[in-house]
């Protein structure tokens, strides 16, 4: 069994703006230590630490099927002594002649964001049968994908990219995580994936520069409109649908979102397997959270209120007790591949 090819294709699991909050330490030949970190002390969507945990869920999940692909099968356990910003996890990997090579192993590589306009053709039957097959038992799918349906998804956005764009707390992290002139990016987003054209690039290259700039277009130049239409409401009407993955219970502890991580990966591998591309929408639902649990995230108190008021839309959407339940949510659909992409860091510098 070879362990350095197993961590290499794990590698390729998805992490929020491409952050990878994991280090692997061989102990044995047969048995890996994931050193977790999250992101709370910078980057204002993972104040809590649940969308990290929703990534090294995607990770454990991504290295039981990279597992399989050599006859082996995986036993996780979490260390309950290492720090909550620390999740640490050991992996064992145990020689198994019933394991089977899982057949979502050769879309490991082939996953992509896809940020730019979709098909509209709807899903059929057995494609939404699949996807939901894949993230259950413990978790469902509610589903948007009228015309109507998809045009409220793209007014919630709407409203909600408002706070992103209009925060210090956000263009901190907006400023870090683009990597310029790129089509690819080892540890952040290349700007050519964003879903811009050349010349709005530019500006937004401009602007990102220093926050006054926002500030001043925010304020004299409606600069968050074109913004909101461009990466927010145009591509949520430019899809098959919207999809809601959601607990049998409102997610609370590490051990929930770590789980939602591996749905969510199995969701999107499965996905890709079907030849169809996602894109993650969790603004809202990262900002709705915040707000029940009065987690004031900025110091921008029109974004506050506008953070209030998104549990409110969110059930009009998905419904009670669905909406507070949710894990990951995004749009998906067919369509041709996106020629730049986030990749991964080599495995050297993720090893210990």
């Amino acid at each position: 069994m070879n362990i350095e090819a197993i961590l290499d294709l794990s590698r390729w699991a998805p992490s929020g703006d491409n952050t990878q909050p994991w280090r692997f330490e061989v102990v044995d030949p047969d048995h890996v230590v994931v050193h977790g970190h999250d992101t709370q002390d910078w980057v204002v969507y993972d104040i809590d630490g649940h969308p990290s945990h929703i990534g090294l869920g995607a990770l454990l999940e991504t290295m039981s099927i990279a597992a399989s692909g050599q006859g082996a099968r995986t036993e996780v356990s979490r260390r309950l002594d290492a720090p909550a910003d620390r999740p640490t996890f050991d992996v064992r990997f145990i020689p198994d002649p019933a394991t089977k090579s899982n057949p979502l192993l050769d879309s490991i590589t082939r996953r992509v964001t896809q940020r730019r306009p979709m098909s509209t053709r709807p899903l059929t039957d057995d494609e939404r049968s699949a996807l939901e097959a894949a993230v259950d038992p413990r978790f469902r799918i509610a589903w948007k994908e009228t015309p109507a349906e998809r045009k409220k998804i793209a007014k919630l956005l709407f409203f909600s990219a408002e706070i992103r764009l209009t925060t210090p707390e956000a263009f901190t992290v907006h400023q870090h995580i683009i990597e310029w002139n790129k089509n690819q990016s080892e540890d952040r987003i290349p700007d050519q994936a964003v879903g811009l054209d050349p010349m709005t690039l530019k500006m937004m290259r401009w602007t990102l520069g220093d926050w006054k700039r926002v500030a001043f277009m925010n304020r004299f130049m409606a600069g968050t409109v074109m913004p909101r239409i461009t990466l927010d409401y145009r591509p949520a009407l430019a899809c098959a649908g919207h999809f809601w993955i959601y607990d049998r219970e409102t997610p609370q502890s590490t051990d929930d979102y770590v789980e939602a991580g591996r749905a969510m990966q199995r969701f999107w591998l499965t996905a890709t397997e079907l030849g169809l591309f996602c894109q993650p929408e969790m603004t809202p639902l990262i900002f709705a959270n915040y707000a029940r649990r009065n987690k004031r995230f900025t110091v921008v108190e029109s974004a506050w209120q506008r953070a209030l008021a998104l549990p409110d839309k969110l059930e009009r959407i998905w419904g009670e007790p669905v909406a507070a339940q949710g894990v990951w949510t995004g749009r998906i659909g067919a369509g041709p591949a996106p020629k730049a992409r986030s990749t991964r860091l080599p495995l050297k510098k993720l090893m210990i």
